[in-house]
């Protein structure tokens, strides 16, 4: 494992032990349109021997209106069993970059009560970039029952927000850029206005990271509590579509802080609503 978190992994742990029984490697990549990558289309033509495709998309609840909502635990269940991956398995998730989507899909089987589930650390850019084993044959898939074991504690629903708002019992870290936050950048979703939610704290999730990994647990501690954010007390995570919140999430597990939640329907929701307080500028306000 790395070092400095105990929720992520480096390429140098996971080549050697390719190939492990009880070793499962899943691509979780997901991409906004501005990125203009195709994360399936990538897997397909190169991705580390053994890995799977999970498709962030796919994996979301078919009935909410919403981007990415977490399923049911049947639905994920159902999803991840025939992807061949069992709640008994060490799980190491990643994507392109090395903490854009792959901290989202590390929280969702963490909710689902599987606890063996990292990050890798720099990302499959890397990986490839430093010549390290790439394949582009299929991954031979045994289809198997996944138990989900889900925990709705550590997930914030829409009326959850509306009373953190109003009475400031828990803090919120945004992790939308500053532009968004600020509401002076414009949401790339249609529809959703800008700004953000009275009282929220902004922590950029790009800023938890260096070069595709997890910054050092000083420097993170440091980029979080110069947010404004207080470790000893309660934190929800945000962001736009619930993808990047996930980001904090880790950020906060891997400096100790666990009583955390993450809002799920995020700043799609929040802020596609017409009744929801919004403010703008820098400032929590």
């Amino acid at each position: 494992m790395a070092e400095d978190s105990p929720f992520t992994v480096d390429a140098d742990w996971l080549q050697k032990r390719l190939g492990e029984p009880g070793l499962t490697i899943v691509d979780t990549s997901w991409y906004l349109p501005a990125q203009k990558r195709d994360a399936r289309a990538e897997y397909d033509a190169a991705h580390i021997p053994g890995a799977r495709f999970l498709d962030q998309d796919a994996i979301s609840d078919p009935d909410s209106p919403l981007p990415h909502t977490l399923p049911s635990p049947q639905h994920f269940a159902q999803y991840v069993g025939a992807m061949g991956i069992s709640a008994d398995d060490t799980i190491v998730v990643y994507d392109g970059p090395g903490f854009f989507s792959a901290p989202r899909a590390w929280w969702m089987f963490r909710v689902m009560g599987v606890f063996q589930v990292y990050v890798l650390g720099g990302g499959f850019d890397r990986w490839k970039a430093a010549g390290r084993p790439v394949t582009a044959e299929p991954t031979k898939i045994a289809p198997c029952v996944f138990h989900a074991d889900f925990d709705t504690a550590r997930v914030a629903s829409l009326a959850d927000m509306r009373r953190i708002v109003e009475t400031g019992e828990s803090q919120i870290a945004d992790a939308r850029s500053p532009g968004r936050f600020a509401g002076t950048e414009p949401e790339p979703r249609a529809g959703i206005r800008s700004g953000h939610m009275p009282g929220a704290h902004n922590v950029p999730f790009s800023a938890l990271a260096e070069d595709g990994e997890l910054l050092p647990k000083d420097r993170l501690r440091k980029v979080i509590e110069d947010a404004g954010i207080d470790l000893s007390k309660p934190v929800v995570t945000s962001c736009g579509s619930g993808v990047t919140a996930a980001a904090i999430t880790l950020a906060l597990e891997t400096l100790g802080h666990t009583d955390n939640r993450l809002y799920d329907g995020s700043w799609t929701e929040w802020g596609g609503l017409g009744d929801t307080p919004v403010v703008t500028g820098k400032d929590r306000q």
